[in-house]
């Protein structure tokens, strides 16, 4: 009875070690309705999710380095370290979809500027000196 219980024990820590990846699909069914803004928000969204998953990966980190130092003095301790690099393999495939998006804002022209006629070509103004008098150099210091 005692070695099931052991055995129970191990499971469920190991079962709170980490999650399993979820990584995004570098091509969507969506994909090909897809505007200009759409896509670039999506990037930004993106680039937000990189930035929060980069954090989660050194609070992982440091994590896992406390459990290990722990370990030593209670061996259980290891079995709820996250080696499954969940962090990684989202921000890789992130970085993947930010390709294939980049690639599908260069087929639409999204970063292209719109072609318009050039601006209109403004009037110089011409300003003629008047001579009204003596100017206030020319005039006598008191």
């Amino acid at each position: 009875m005692r070695i099931l219980s052991i055995v129970a024990l191990t499971v469920a820590l190991a079962g709170c070690a980490g999650r399993a990846p979820a990584p995004v699909a570098v091509v969507q069914p969506t994909d090909r309705y897809m505007d200009c803004t759409a896509i670039l928000a999506e990037v930004s969204g993106n680039n937000e999710r990189v930035k929060q998953l980069a954090a989660d990966k050194g609070l992982k980190t440091t994590q896992n380095v406390a459990a290990g130092v722990a370990g030593l003095f209670i061996p259980v301790l290891w079995f709820g370290m996250d080696f499954q690099g969940t962090a990684d393999t989202e921000i890789a495939a992130l970085q993947s979809r930010q390709q294939y998006l980049s690639m599908m804002a260069d087929q639409k022209r999204c970063a292209a500027e719109p072609e318009s006629a050039p601006p209109p070509a403004r009037a110089r103004r011409v300003v003629k000196p008047q001579h009204a008098g003596p100017s206030a150099d020319a005039l006598p210091k008191q």
